[in-house]
C-alpha cells in the first residue's frame, strides 16, 4: 500500500503561516460569542468552519495562525490542537496537486497517442478530485491510474520493463507439491529495518513517539527473532512478535540524540508458500458465531466498513451460492473485474472529516490499490458472515527489494485462513501473455500465496499499546512504516522522515 511520495512539497506546505490573506479576523457578526473570545479562538473557529465548506487550503491557514497565536501565548494545549487541525487540512488536500490543465499535461505525458476525447472522459468521469476553494483539484497520479484502467496502455509501457516470468514463478511452477500443505516450501529470511532521522529535522525539544514495526508470528510466518534493538533504554514497551500486530515502541527525549537520529532491528523469519487449493466446499465447517475471533472478524471496522449498500452487493455478487469457500471465490474474482488497481490518496482518506472508510471509498469511487481491494474484499466477505481481514507487510515477489503490500485472508472452519491476493492476481492483466497462463496465475492467487512475504500485522487498524493519537500520523490503519509523533515540532513531522525508513532482507541459505 503506497504512501504519500509528495515529501518535500508537504513540509513547505506546512511551514507556518502567521499573517495570511485567506484567513481574516473574525468578527462578533460572523461568530457567535466572538467578543469574548481569543484571536487564537477565533482563527481556530473560522478554521473549522472553512474545514467544513471544502476551503481546505484556507483552513489550513487559519489554524496555522491559530497556532502562532496560541504558541505566543503559552498555551501549549491549543497550540498542539491547532497544529493538528493545520496538518489534517493540509494532507486532505495536499495529494491533489493538478489544476485542470496540469492534469491534462499529466495524461498527454505519460501516455503518448491519447486523444481529446479519452481525457476529458478520463477527468470529467473517471478520475480521482478533491475540491477545495470551489476549486476541482485532481490527484496526483493521475495519469498513471489511467494507465491500470486501461489495460492495453498498460500492457504497452509493460512489455519494455515487466520480467512476467519472473513474477509468476510460484504461480507457473510444474513441481507444485500435490496433496500437501497448506504450508510448504519455506524460506528464511533475515534482514535489517532502519529508520534515520536527520538531525536538522528533529524537533528542537520535547520527546518522539515512535511505532517500529516488527515481523509477527502467524501461520505462515514463523520463527520470528528480533535481536539488536537499538536504544534499548529508550524502549517504553515490546518488543512485540505475536497478537495481531508487531512493533517495538519508543520514547526518545530529544535531547539525548546526538546527530541523525538513528533506530534499528535485526529481523529473522520463515515464510511459507501457502497452498489451499484441494479444499473441498463440502467439508468446509460450521462457524462458532459466538467464538470473539469470529466476531473481531465479522464486524464493522474503521476501514472495512459494512453497510447495508455492500452488505446487497455481496448477496448480489453470490447469488444463490451459501458455501462461505465458493462466495469468497466469487467475491475474488469480482472485485479483480470490477474494481481495477490505482494509486489511492491514504493521506486525504484518513484526514477528512467526515472519515471515509478505505473499503467503501473504493466500493463507491471503484478506485483503490492493494490494501483498499483487500480491505473490500474483507467487507464483503464480512457481510456474509465470513470472517475476513487484510494482512499488511512487504513482498518479493516482483523484484528482492522489498515492497509495502497488503493482500486477504479469509476463515473456514476445518481449513484455517485462506490467502487470496486480488493485486498481484490482476497484474496477469498488465502484461501479453497466454489466456491459459493468465487464468492459471490468477487461480494460484484465489486461494494460494507465495513465501515472498514479511508480515507486520493481521488486519488493517489493528490495535497497539499504547495507541496512536488521533490526528498524529498521516495513515493509521497500516504500520508498513514507523509512526513518529511529536507534541513539539511545528512540521508535519510524520511526512517529513519517510524516505528515511528502509528494509533489507536476504535469503538464508537452507
Amino acid at each position: 500500500m503506497n504512501h504519500c511520495t509528495t515529501t518535500a512539497l508537504l513540509v513547505v506546505s506546512t511551514i507556518l503561516l502567521l499573517f495570511v490573506a485567506g484567513c481574516t479576523a473574525t468578527t462578533e457578526e460572523n461568530l457567535p460569542g466572538a467578543s469574548s473570545a481569543s484571536p487564537a479562538d477565533e482563527a481556530y473557529a473560522r478554521g473549522v468552519a472553512e474545514y467544513a465548506s471544502a476551503n481546505y487550503r484556507i483552513a489550513e491557514e487559519c489554524f496555522a495562525r491559530a497556532y502562532a497565536l496560541s504558541t505566543d501565548a503559552g498555551d501549549t494545549d491549543k497550540a498542539l490542537m491547532a497544529r493538528n487541525a493545520m496538518f489534517r487540512a493540509n494532507r486532505t488536500y495536499i495529494e491533489y496537486p493538478f489544476k485542470r490543465s496540469a492534469a491534462e499535461a499529466a495524461l498527454r505525458e505519460r501516455v503518448p497517442g491519447i486523444t481529446d476525447a479519452g481525457i476529458a472522459d478520463w477527468l470529467d468521469n473517471r478520475a480521482q478530485t478533491i475540491v477545495s476553494e470551489n476549486e476541482t483539484l485532481y490527484f496526483n497520479d493521475v495519469a498513471g491510474n489511467y494507465l491500470y484502467a486501461h489495460f492495453d496502455e498498460m500492457q504497452k509501457q509493460n512489455a519494455r520493463d515487466l520480467d512476467f516470468d519472473y513474477i509468476a514463478r510460484y504461480a507457473w511452477s510444474e513441481d507444485q507439491p500435490e496433496g500437501t500443505g497448506p504450508y510448504v516450501n519455506p524460506v528464511h529470511y533475515t534482514g535489517v529495518e532502519r529508520l534515520e532521522i536527520p538531525h536538522e529535522a528533529l524537533p528542537s525539544s520535547g520527546v518522539l513517539k515512535i511505532w517500529f514495526p516488527l515481523p509477527v508470528e502467524t501461520d505462515a510466518q514463523k520463527n520470528v527473532t528480533v535481536t539488536n534493538l537499538s536504544c534499548p533504554d529508550f524502549i517504553a514497551a515490546g518488543p512485540f512478535t505475536t497478537g495481531s500486530i508487531g512493533y517495538v515502541y519508543y520514547e526518545v527525549p530529544v535531547g539525548a540524540v546526538n546527530g541523525d537520529l538513528v533506530l534499528s532491528a535485526d529481523i529473522d523469519f520463515v515464510s511459507y508458500e501457502q497452498i489451499f487449493r484441494g479444499i473441498d466446499p463440502a467439508k468446509v465447517g460450521k462457524y462458532n458465531t459466538s467464538d470473539p475471533e469470529y466476531l473481531l472478524y465479522t464486524r464493522s471496522e474503521r476501514n472495512i466498513e459494512l453497510t447495508d449498500a455492500v452488505r446487497e452487493k455481496a448477496r448480489e455478487i453470490v447469488g444463490n451460492e451459501t458455501n462461505p469457500h465458493l462466495q469468497a471465490q466469487m467475491i475474488y474474482y469480482h472485485i479483480i473485474e470490477t474494481y481495477p488497481y490505482s494509486h489511492v490518496p491514504h493521506g486525504s482518506l484518513d484526514a477528512r472529516e467526515p472519515g471515509v472508510a478505505e473499503s467503501t471509498y473504493m466500493f463507491e469511487t471503484g478506485h483503490g490499490d492493494c490494501g483498499t481491494q483487500s480491505m473490500l474484499f474483507s467487507a464483503f466477505c464480512r457481510s456474509l458472515g465470513i470472517p475476513a481481514r487484510a494482512i499488511g507487510g512487504y513482498q518479493m515477489l516482483i523484484a528482492e527489494t522489498p515492497g509495502a503490500h497488503f493482500w486477504a485472508e479469509y476463515y473456514l472452519p476445518g481449513y484455517g485462513w485462506v490467502p487470496d491476493d486480488v493485486t498481484v492476481a490482476e497484474a496477469a492483466d498488465w502484461v501479453v501473455i497466454p489466456e491459459e497462463k493468465r487464468s492459471a496465475f490468477k487461480d494460484y492467487y484465489a486461494a494460494n500465496l507465495d513465501p515472498t512475504r514479511l508480515i507486520f500485522q493481521k488486519n488493517v487498524d489493528a490495535p497497539m499499546d499504547p495507541a496512536i493519537p488521533d490526528d498524529a500520523v498521516v495513515f493509521r490503519a497500516v504500520r508498513q512504516i514507523p509512526a513518529v509523533v511529536s507534541d513539539t515540532a511545528d512540521y508535519d513531522l510524520d511526512l517529513f522522515w519517510q524516505e528515511g525508513f528502509s528494509i533489507s532482507l536476504a535469503v538464508v541459505d537452507q
